[in-house]
């Protein structure tokens, strides 16, 4: 038996449709446990500033409901940390973020603002909570990373993802590159090595094939999915292909 991939289903855009009408269906509580029942290691969920997907509500109840762990999304805000705190899911990721982007470009820059990042590790980590850092595959990022006193990092694939919708194969084989010594790095350093943003059932294979890596988190092209298949199929379908 070889090494088992976990897999963290982000539902944020489950409440994207419930927003869309400002109702309460889909309820993203009702997601996270068939997620939950269906296999998934842990549940996602990404509390913005303008709460456009989920909410406060949404990941109270979710912390209370679900058996597999919470893993919170969130930027490096005084009010987001006291939620954080508050709450204490298993996880926290910290995430750069604008109002005006329609996800989550780009990870966040560590060594930019290193003091500020370190301030928020130590307080949440204080919390009993295991802290990873959303950050692009780049070197001077996992050491800073490691520098601040992470649990983890998650190297952000979007331009891999973008790359493969494109059918850029040498830029494909580039980004894999820059991510396999990236998580080789970070695994060195003491950093557990996770995964996610744009990964799909055709284009996650090569991720889940690299060794160091042990979480991945897939939202959106699973909510894809569930629309057709349902959500439960879809996200077994996810863990026997990152498995197989």
């Amino acid at each position: 038996m070889g090494r088992r991939i976990r897999l963290g289903v982000n539902i944020d855009h489950v409440a994207t449709v419930r927003n869309a009408r400002r109702t309460f269906e889909p309820d993203p509580v009702h997601a996270a446990v068939i997620a939950d029942l269906a296999g998934a290691d842990q549940i996602t969920l990404h509390v913005r500033e303008d709460r456009r997907h989920v909410n406060e509500r949404d990941l109270k109840l979710i912390k209370e409901l679900i058996h597999s762990r919470v893993n919170l999304e969130m930027a490096v805000t005084e009010e987001m940390l006291q939620i954080a705190t508050s709450v204490r899911p298993h996880q926290v990721t910290l995430v750069p973020e604008r109002r005006e982007e329609v996800t989550t470009e780009g990870g966040l820059d560590v060594k930019g603002q290193l003091e500020r990042v370190r301030a928020a590790v130590e307080r949440l980590k204080g919390a009993g909570i295991v802290v990873n850092l959303f950050i692009d595959p780049e070197e001077e990022q996992v050491r800073a990373a490691a520098e601040v006193g992470a649990n983890a990092v998650e190297l952000h694939t979007g331009r891999y993802a973008e790359a493969f919708a494109a059918g850029n194969e040498g830029e494909v084989q580039e980004e894999l590159e820059r991510l396999k010594r990236a998580a080789k790095l970070a695994k060195e350093l003491g950093l557990r090595v996770y995964a996610g943003h744009g990964l799909t059932y055709k284009n996650v294979k090569p991720i889940a094939e690299i060794p160091e890596i042990e979480e991945l988190n897939i939202g959106h092209s699973i909510v894809a999915n569930a629309v057709l298949l349902g959500l439960k199929e879809a996200v077994e379908k996810m863990i026997k292909l990152i498995n197989g």
